[in-house]
């Protein structure tokens, strides 16, 4: 799944977290609102907000953006990072489409670190469209095993480096419709597969020493939406074909489908109604890391991303947004629900496998001039919350 159309400050999966979240957001609630209301002379404070934060750019001209960010998770204690974010209009042109490149940075006390790019970029007149994302970490990857009633407690615990970088360059073929070649890189080194200390060790899946995937394939994209960090309106559909063979350095051979349609519905000026189905179809030999993998946050929010892994996945979301309230001019907020499944072959997808999350959020605009919203979600499970701090919607 791409990425598209957020960047993360990280996300907090963690009841634990709960209170550092909150001063987070009271921290933007309080700040941002009492400087971009101060009317005396800028101080030198005022002033890198301004430069960093504070969206004082005119429609149509590139920004760019820097803001530090603070988060807690049990596997990683305290993380510090970076997030920036360049958004511009193809030759200034605000009748074009919004572009964003996005990156982020972070390190943890506990020596683990990693560099986020993401990108969403318009030519003039939409003539090309280059979608992807590119990771280099080392961060800890919770292993639950394989299949659709895995336990949730005693994981596993994989330490290792990761690479992932995967682009489509599509071409506009008819107004609003691409297509294009895509390629994905995905390289796990020096792993480190740790057995829970309590509770029954996992047979080691395909992958757990480390594993290098090449897959080419094709991208057919139908994209209608002006503003892909908050779309108000319109449809966005995709089909993704890769195959990953021997022949051109992959550790396997298999194949992948993935499937994603989400429309979004304004019902007034102030809300939004969105709906996504998303699909990922495995076949072939499948290292464990590349398996589609159920939770994050975009879809299934409050389940670990990866809580559920099969070759075969089916999700959907709605979600009503209120962007903003109507008695705020910057905060906001929304309710979601979704339901999905994994298992390992297509056949074997049905209602007594489904999952189910809800949840509510938090929106503050940070950035009106572009219509970019800040927001902090609070996902639901079974087996309890996940919070999520990030610029953008989760779909």
């Amino acid at each position: 799944m791409f990425r598209s159309c957020s960047s993360p400050i990280r996300f907090l999966n963690y009841w634990q977290s709960f209170p550092k979240q909150l001063l987070v957001l009271a921290g933007l609630l309080v700040v941002g609102p009492a400087l971009a209301q101060e009317e005396k002379r800028p101080s030198m404070v005022r002033r890198v907000f301004n430069k960093l934060i504070a969206d004082s750019t005119a429609p149509g001209k590139p920004s760019f953006r820097v803001y530090p960010t603070l988060a807690y998770a049990p596997e990683t204690s305290v993380e510090i990072g970076f997030s920036s974010m360049y958004l511009y209009q193809a030759k200034g042109d605000t009748l074009n489409r919004l572009s964003e490149i996005t990156a982020f940075t972070f390190v943890t006390l506990q020596a683990q670190y990693g560099i986020w790019l993401d990108n969403a970029m318009y030519g003039d007149k939409d003539k090309w469209f280059l979608l992807g994302r590119v990771r280099f970490q080392r961060f800890p990857l919770l292993y639950y095993g394989s299949g659709p009633d895995t336990p949730g407690d005693n994981p596993a615990v994989v330490d290792a480096m990761y690479l992932i970088a995967r682009q489509r360059l599509l071409r506009k073929v008819v107004p609003n419709f691409f297509i294009g070649p895509q390629v994905d890189v995905q390289h796990l080194y020096n792993a480190d597969f740790q057995q829970p200390r309590e509770g029954q060790a996992y047979p080691l899946p395909l992958g757990a020493e480390g594993s290098t995937n090449v897959g080419l394939g094709l991208g057919v994209v139908y994209d209608n939406r002006h503003n892909v960090l908050n779309v108000r309106k319109g449809l966005f559909t995709e089909l993704g074909f890769l195959s990953y063979r021997k022949t051109w350095g992959s550790s396997e051979n298999f194949f992948g489908i993935t499937f994603d349609n989400r429309l979004y519905r304004p019902i007034n000026q102030r809300n939004v109604f969105a709906w996504q189905v998303y699909g990922s179809f495995m076949s072939g030999n499948v290292p464990f890391n590349l398996k589609s993998l159920l939770g994050g946050d975009m879809i299934m929010r409050g389940y670990y991303q990866g809580r559920y892994r099969d070759d075969q996945l089916l999700a959907t979301q709605v979600e009503h947004r209120w962007l903003p309230f109507s008695f705020s001019r910057r905060i906001g907020g929304t309710v979601f629900a979704s339901a999905g499944m994994v298992a390992p072959r297509l056949g074997e997808l049905n209602f007594k496998l489904v999952r189910y999350t809800g949840g509510v959020g938090l929106r503050y605009l940070l950035f009106p001039k572009k219509d970019i919203f800040l927001r902090m979600d609070m996902g639901l499970t079974n087996e309890g919350p996940g919070f999520y701090i990030m610029t953008g919607e989760a779909f």
